[in-house]
């Protein structure tokens, strides 16, 4: 006896991005103001454009601007963005022409699973995603919901005397939504076909459309996330572009020890910093998969990073012996501990010069080389980065600017297809650390060929503009079950304490 199996009905992520810029300030629609290096819109689509539980994106873009999100969509070669359409003036005409055009082409009695997702909530997590997608197996409506952590009042104007208080509901009964918002489409289409029947029809949201019309349909809700923020007032702005500087991102491991090789052949890697610690093993990593080496350092062959011609002429002759530079890496770096106040000229000179022009520098050097091969630049920041304390304001100042710098390069040099990513370990046992901090007690300190190892997965990966964590793993929980931000709030706390 055969068992019949239920096709899973397709489902479609419709970013809803037709609001304008008003309430920030701009001249354009907020969804296209740049966050991190890239529009806002674009990362929203690029978490859909990951999710392995949606198959297709459908845009609604403001009038006018739907040129802008083909060219953002080509370029980032979102491959699941299928349709960008107008929105209309009023976010129940924009659902409705949603509506319509995903009902263009089903066969009788086809359905399919349909999430609305506002356009300027970028730091939506695959979690909810796949959590609103699962439970649309069970229920026909949807929506995702946070507790609200601020005590809700209900006013009433009284003429020119202002606002009183008329009701203090239960706080612990009362949520704030958030999007997506899932649903059969059948569902929701009937909901709006019901509602085109209320002359004085009017709602903000999907969900309240169905709560009103299909008062007989459940809605189900899924727990949102504090930091599925949405984007509307200009402190917005600010803080999703530090939670964005902040979230620690994976690099993808490779599937064997046979991937590194093929991955590697016929590579050529340049280290700056190579003579010991993480340069060093980098270099030996790499080399030990078939890739041509450069492993450059003061101890070793000379090679003083803060000197503009050592760098040119360590570039020049790489390339000339093996005939391409694919990854370019500098771990090279100095730690000066001690007041600001009590630091001497020459001491702030070399910090500046090693930890922050030497970078500069090398990157300068190094974009007509990897231009040529498509390749990435890797910088290493600390993770006292996020928060200078005393007597480390010259080491943790220029770690920070490594960010800034990385983010910076990877979106002016994207053009170019140059990746530029920022390696992020916590505490790692290296010469350098030994020097300043003396012998530390064993297992407290991240290995430096750990760091390597996750270096050389960012080397071979798609990422560009991103700082990577390297941590030493939590024994109590998998790196794999916290998202991003979720890590980046973690580590935040931990920082407090490393340097």
């Amino acid at each position: 006896m055969s068992v019949q199996h239920i096709a899973k009905p397709r489902t479609t992520a419709v970013v809803l991005a037709g609001g304008t810029g008003q309430r920030v300030g701009l001249s354009i629609p907020k969804q296209l103001l740049k966050i991190a290096g890239k529009a806002v819109i674009e990362h929203t689509l690029s978490i859909f454009e990951q999710a392995d539980s949606i198959d297709d994106v459908m845009v609604l873009m403001a009038p006018g601007y739907v040129p802008d999100v083909e060219k953002i969509v080509a370029k980032a070669g979102l491959t699941k963005v299928v349709k960008i359409i107008e929105g209309g003036s009023t976010r129940n005409e924009t659902t409705e022409r949603a509506i319509a055009a995903l009902g263009e082409g089903l066969a009788e009695g086809e359905d399919r699973n349909v999430l609305f997702h506002d356009a300027v909530r970028p730091l939506l997590s695959e979690r909810v995603i796949k959590d609103c997608v699962d439970a649309l197996d069970r229920y026909q409506a949807v929506d995702v919901a946070i507790p609200s952590a601020d005590t809700i009042i209900v006013t009433r104007t009284h003429g020119e005397d202002g606002e009183f208080i008329t009701d203090v509901p239960d706080r612990s009964r009362l949520r704030r939504g958030q999007t997506p918002q899932a649903f059969k489409l059948s569902t929701i289409r009937r909901a709006y076909e019901v509602a085109a029947g209320d002359p004085n029809f009017q709602a903000t949201d999907d969900c309240s459309v169905v709560l009103k019309y299909l008062p007989d349909v459940p809605i189900y809700v899924v727990a949102g996330d504090e930091y599925n923020m949405k984007v509307t007032q200009p402190v917005d702005v600010f803080i999703a572009d530090k939670l964005f500087q902040l979230a620690s991102t994976a690099a993808p491991r490779q599937a064997d020890e046979a991937a590194y090789r093929e991955l590697l052949a016929g590579k050529t890697l340049v280290v700056f910093g190579g003579s010991y610690g993480i340069g060093a093993d980098i270099a030996s990593l790499a080399e030990s998969y078939g890739a041509t080496v450069y492993a450059l350092g003061r101890s070793t062959t000379g090679t003083h990073v803060e000197n503009p011609e050592h760098v040119d002429d360590a570039l020049s002759k790489a390339y000339a012996e093996s005939g391409r530079i694919d990854y370019v890496i500098n771990t090279a770096g100095v730690l000066r501990i001690g007041k600001l106040a009590e630091t001497d000229n020459a001491t702030i000179q070399e910090a500046l010069n090693v930890n922050y022009l030497a970078p500069v520098q090398i990157a300068r050097a190094s974009h007509k080389y990897l231009a040529e091969t498509q390749g990435q630049l890797l910088l290493y920041t600390s993770s006292s980065y996020t928060r200078g304390r005393a007597e480390y304001s010259l080491y943790s100042s220029t770690k920070a600017a490594m960010v800034n710098l990385t983010q910076a390069l990877a979106d002016e040099w994207a053009g170019d297809g140059i990746r530029v990513n920022c390696v992020n370990p916590e505490r790692t046992a290296t010469p350098m650390r030994t020097k300043a901090f003396g012998a530390e007690p064993a297992g407290s300190l991240l290995s430096s060929e750990a760091v390597a190892r996750t270096s050389l997965d960012v080397l071979l990966s798609e990422l560009t503009g991103h700082v990577i964590d390297v941590r030493q793993q939590d024994p109590t929980r998998g790196a794999s079950e916290a998202s991003g931000f979720e890590q980046a709030l973690a580590s935040v706390l931990d920082r407090q304490e490393d340097v």
